[in-house]
């Protein structure tokens, strides 16, 4: 082990990081959700069996690297979302789907709880054509049992990591991180 750390090349390491970032991105698949207040819906997936990784972030709206205050402006059109990289061969996109659809309301327009605009939004962000059909799927099985899911089911748009005091809040002040 002394041996490796002592070949590593220091003003390399950050592109070796990059790289060992690059190949679990190769190896996971992505799905994106807005469902309230990011911390929460971060909260719900980040321990899941099969999740490699949760960033919590912005997306859906205009404006180029949205901040957090600009965000709750609810002017820049973005949702606060949680990115979620995980492996499919662990837990799939409709085990996925299930944990959004039951760890929210889908049924209010604009608004989780307390929390109110079009940031709040419920809206999944699809990567495929697979998950677009699964993500109908699963809201038409829900309107079929009387529930009036608003949710936006839309194409995947430019996602913006939230500051790093967001990333894993509740898991930071539980003091599990």
């Amino acid at each position: 082990m002394l041996r490796s750390l002592s070949r590593l090349n220091p003003s390399r390491l950050g592109s070796q990081l990059a790289i060992s970032r690059t190949l679990i991105r190769k190896m996971t698949s992505t799905a994106v959700f807005g469902a309230g207040c990011f911390w929460g819906v971060e909260e719900k997936f980040r321990t899941l069996k099969g999740v490699k990784e949760t960033q919590v972030g912005y997306a859906g709206g205009d404006t180029i690297n949205p901040t957090y205050e600009q965000v709750c402006t609810d002017r820049t059109g973005h949702a606060e979302v949680v990115k979620i990289n995980y492996d499919a061969k662990q837990v799939t996109y409709k085990e996925l789907l299930d944990i959004f659809w039951k760890s929210h309301d889908p049924t209010t327009l604009n608004r989780q709880g307390p929390d109110v605009g079009r940031q709040y939004r419920s809206v999944i962000f699809y990567a495929d054509e697979e998950q677009e059909k699964l993500a109908h799927q699963t809201k038409n099985a829900l309107i079929e049992k009387g529930i009036k899911a608003v949710t936006d089911i839309v194409p995947s748009s430019k996602f913006y990591p939230a500051e790093d005091y967001h990333q894993k809040y509740i898991a930071k002040r539980k003091g599990i991180l």
